[in-house]
């Protein structure tokens, strides 16, 4: 494999740990990703649930949003929010592939120089 190669998949594999590592490393982050992954939820439900304060929930809820794994649905006077499927699906992926490369890997370790 080429050093190129190499480099983007290395970089490729360590920005999907630091995304998989900020989205569901937060413990009520990852509580909310779950809640979500039932059913469509609100802010205030969220809260009800969790037992967090609105502006916390508010700020997990805005983190999922920037990284897209989350959809904010208008309605009425309220926002209910849907966990989308489809970057969750392929962080899984990169994160199955992981594990099949810490698997497959030898085990060698590579002298110090």
């Amino acid at each position: 494999m080429e050093l190129n190669q190499r480099v983007l998949i290395s970089t490729a594999v360590d920005e999907t740990a630091a995304l998989a590592v900020k989205l569901l490393g937060d413990p009520l982050r990852a509580e909310i990703v779950g809640l979500l992954a039932a059913e469509q939820l609100c802010t205030c439900h969220l809260v009800d649930i969790t037992g967090a304060r609105q502006p916390t929930v508010s700020h997990h809820l805005r983190v999922l949003r920037d990284a897209d794994l989350v959809e904010a649905i208008p309605d009425g006077r309220f926002t209910y929010y849907r966990l989308r499927p489809e970057p969750l699906a392929t962080l899984a992926g990169h994160v199955r592939r992981l594990a099949a490369d810490a698997v497959a890997a030898p085990r060698h370790r590579r002298p110090c120089a």
